[in-house]
């Protein structure tokens, strides 16, 4: 894989980083995004613009997409300008957006069709994550296809596991943003305790982000609520996005989700309110107000 040329579709905040990444571990990067400006900073440091998802299609070897929502990966891969229809066969295809079990699998069968290697694996780790190459990479597919794109996984990712057959990158997410769900509840409501208790919150989390509580929320979003910062890291309306497809999956498998249910309800008041596109620690300016 080291001489591989990679397409890239989508430079969101997380893909431009881990696109980034890629360009400087010397692979040859094809970049494609709805908005061209978006890929300026890409395309200054080496990577090719493709006008289109069927040119970048056709010039690559392996096809990385990362997009917002479902209906884009349907669009990305499925129509007939898409991926599926215009990559070469051996062509391995990897879609890190946290999407459907479902359509991933809808995908995989297509692909294997047309002698595609498809991939799910969706990542969490954040904005950090991305940009210091050490996402979290949760893999459905073939242990063949998982074995030859693995060189490019550990450029993006530090803790990289196929979880099983296509699909299972996608289920595994949704455990991710079922725990990362009401954790963002709990961490919302201890900076709000220790603000009333008079205590200094930075020095709160100092003691109990070590401890049993400790998660990757409450080290690293618990400080950007202590200070205001509510840039996205990662976009509240794809965290709606996230738990509508979790909470959907759970009720095929006659699954009940009570703290996944509030969650999903307290995001949606908030997107409400105009923050859609603040990053999910905005969740505590809610809370504040109740």
């Amino acid at each position: 894989m080291a001489n591989v040329k990679i397409g890239f579709v989508g430079t969101g905040v997380m893909g431009k980083s881990m696109a980034k990444n890629l360009l400087q571990a010397g692979y040859p990067l094809n970049i494609f995004t709805r908005t061209k400006e978006k890929a300026s900073e890409l395309i200054e440091q080496g990577a090719t613009w493709k006008d289109t998802v069927a040119d970048l299609a056709a010039d690559s070897d392996v096809i990385i997409t990362i997009v917002g929502y479902p209906s884009d990966v349907e669009e990305v891969y499925l129509n007939e300008n898409g991926i599926l229809n215009h990559a070469k066969a051996g062509t391995y295809v990897i879609d890190m957006t946290t999407s459907s079990p479902m359509l991933a699998q809808s995908i995989f069968n297509k692909a294997k069709d047309k002698k595609i290697h498809a991939l799910d694996a969706p990542v969490s780790g954040g904005d950090i994550g991305a940009r210091n190459g050490t996402l979290a990479i949760m893999v459905g597919g073939e242990q063949q296809a998982f074995d030859a794109v693995l060189p490019i996984f550990n450029v993006m990712g530090a803790n990289i596991v196929l979880q099983g057959e296509a699909g299972a990158g996608q289920h595994t997410k949704m455990c991710n943003q079922i725990t990362i769900a009401s954790t963002m509840i709990g961490v919302c409501e201890s900076i709000m305790y220790a603000k009333k208790a008079g205590l200094d919150p930075a020095r709160v989390l100092e003691s109990i982000t070590t401890g049993a509580a400790g998660s990757w929320s409450l080290s690293n979003l618990a400080p950007r609520m202590i200070a205001g910062d509510y840039a996205p890291g990662f976009y509240v309306k794809h965290f709606i996005k996230d738990m509508t497809i979790a909470l959907e999956s759970a009720k095929e498998m006659n699954l009940t989700t009570p703290g996944l249910e509030l969650s999903l309800s307290l995001y949606k008041e908030l997107a409400e309110l105009g923050e859609e596109d603040s990053g999910t620690q905005a969740l505590i300016k809610l809370l504040s107000k109740k």
